[in-house]
């Protein structure tokens, strides 16, 4: 029996592996069945829709090509401005403190270093005097011309009057400022040579959507040529830069350096250009903001065509429509600009625009915003006549409107970006420019470690008035401040604007 049982006992396993597998296949076929093809029941199984799926999996490109054939047109753009520097020839750098020549001349301290300078009088230290270019930013740019013409950002190029354009191939050549709009942060910068550059174009940015593949070239940290991707991750976005924000956001690596570079498409054009970053840190976060490509060909247009940008101006202050005052007027949604005022003599008030009126198209294009409304005037000349609907007691009106020139537009190119007041500058290091509304001063540029920069004011902000005075101009400041030195005042009360809050802080005058 011990026998029988032990030869009995392969096969009591045999049977039992192959119940084994035919359970599992067996529950198998149920897995399958209740993921692919659903629960059995009795009778008729109902039919399932299919899950959407690709038949083939999607391939990860290769940004290669593109960059083999678009890197001979990115370069790295570096800038330098000239500083004054005193050469004492064997001197010492006493004779450069602060006040010394003004010591009375028989000061002891005065007679002791002039005996110890010798024959060299402070006339030859004065003459001796000279400019000395140094650093002051580096960035990217690249070439749309093949006679050199070259994009960058305004914000690399401010302050500059040296510029030297570095070649992918390491070749440094020197170029020259063509013109600026600090408006859109925006530069062009021309190379004479005689050769022929390769070059990119602008793409139609109307095509890219959010999704779509990007490739960022430029010169982060001043490495030199650099490659990143990703994906346009936003569109019309509004950043608080300007009274034209309406860029596209990418999450390619982007990184200081970067600033004046393009972000190119799969097929090697220019869909925006790289022009700031989101970061806590001062380092790539995965967020980026680069400057429509058709914003950016139509102003580098006017940049190479005259040094300058003209835009179209309605003169007129302008609010959002509010859901309160949607309702109120008889609008189905929140659209539009609200003119709280038409400016006498302006282009609006000569066309009957008065205040009350909601602006909600321009040459039939919908007016969204007072920002949407700033951009639209923007694209057109001064002198151009345009159609503008009104909603104005319950339904909509059409008026023609012949543009005037925006106030306070540069009319030359300068290294220098343009403030509009020399006390906004020197004194509080602020860049500002005239608000697109006609009320009140945009910050375009902040100096770090300014007076304005302590206080937490940053480009976008607009000042509305100072020491309770609206300001309109950089005059109207310099009168403010004026007022306030003297009355003995050691600070001026800047009303500021962000976001339709406003706040205040307190700048110092420099007196006391």
């Amino acid at each position: 029996m011990h026998q029988d049982a032990d030869n009995k006992a392969p096969e009591k396993g045999i049977i039992t592996k192959k119940r084994g597998r035919l359970m599992a296949t067996i529950a198998s076929v149920a897995i399958a069945g209740a993921i692919g093809l659903g629960a059995v029941t009795s009778g008729t199984a109902p039919v399932m829709a299919e899950a959407v799926r690709l038949d083939q999996p999607v391939q990860a490109p290769s940004f290669a090509d593109i960059v083999e054939k678009v890197s001979p047109a990115v370069v790295s753009v570096r800038v330098k401005a000239d500083v004054k520097m005193t050469s004492n020839p064997g001197g010492s750098g006493f004779f450069d403190m602060p006040g010394f020549e003004e010591l009375p001349d028989g000061h002891p301290l005065k007679r002791f270093f002039r005996e110890f300078r010798g024959d060299r009088g402070f006339e030859q230290d004065r003459r001796s005097e000279r400019r000395r270019p140094r650093p002051v930013s580096q960035g990217s740019g690249f070439f749309i011309s093949e006679d050199g013409y070259l994009v960058t950002n305004n914000h690399v190029v401010d302050g500059g009057s040296n510029f030297t354009v570095v070649m992918d191939d390491g070749t440094e050549i020197d170029a020259k400022l063509v013109g600026t709009d600090p408006r859109t942060d925006l530069a062009v910068l021309k190379v004479d040579e005689e050769r022929k550059f390769t070059y990119v174009d602008f793409a139609d940015d109307e095509k890219v959507r959010v999704g779509d593949w990007v490739v960022a070239v430029g010169n982060p940290f001043g490495l030199g040529g650099t490659v990143t991707a990703g994906i346009v991750s936003a569109r019309g976005r509004d950043i608080g830069a300007g009274p034209y924000d309406d860029f596209i956001q990418i999450d390619a690596a982007v990184n200081r350096g970067n600033s004046g570079g393009p972000a190119f498409n799969l097929t090697g054009e220019v869909v925006g250009i790289n022009t700031a970053i989101f970061s806590p840190s001062g380092g790539n976060v995965g967020i980026a903001f680069a400057i429509p490509a058709s914003v950016a060909k139509e102003v580098v247009g006017d940049l190479i065509k005259d040094g300058t940008v003209e835009r179209g101006w309605l003169g007129v202050q302008i609010q959002p429509v509010s859901k309160d005052i949607a309702e109120s007027v008889g609008l189905d949604e929140e659209k539009g600009a609200l003119v709280a005022d038409a400016q006498e003599g302006e282009p609006a008030a000569k066309a009957g625009i008065r205040s009350g009126d909601i602006i909600i198209a321009v040459e039939d294009k919908p007016v969204a915003s007072p920002k949407e409304l700033a951009r639209l005037i923007a694209g057109f000349a001064p002198g151009n006549e345009v159609d503008v609907t009104l909603w104005r007691n319950g339904e909509t009106e059409n008026v023609t409107v012949t543009l005037s020139e925006m106030p306070g537009v540069e009319t030359m190119a300068s290294a220098r970006g343009g403030s509009q007041s020399s006390t906004m500058d020197a004194q509080f290091g602020l860049k500002v420019t005239p608000a697109e509304d006609g009320d009140g001063l945009v910050v375009t540029d902040v100096e770090p470690g300014s007076p304005a920069d302590d206080r937490g004011i940053r480009p976008g902000d607009i000042i509305r008035a100072v020491n309770s005075q609206a300001v309109k101009s950089g005059k109207d400041v310099e009168e403010a401040v004026s007022a306030a030195v003297k009355a003995g005042r050691k600070a001026v009360l800047v009303q500021i604007e962000r976001d339709d809050a406003s706040r205040f802080v307190a700048l110092p005058t420099g007196e006391g």
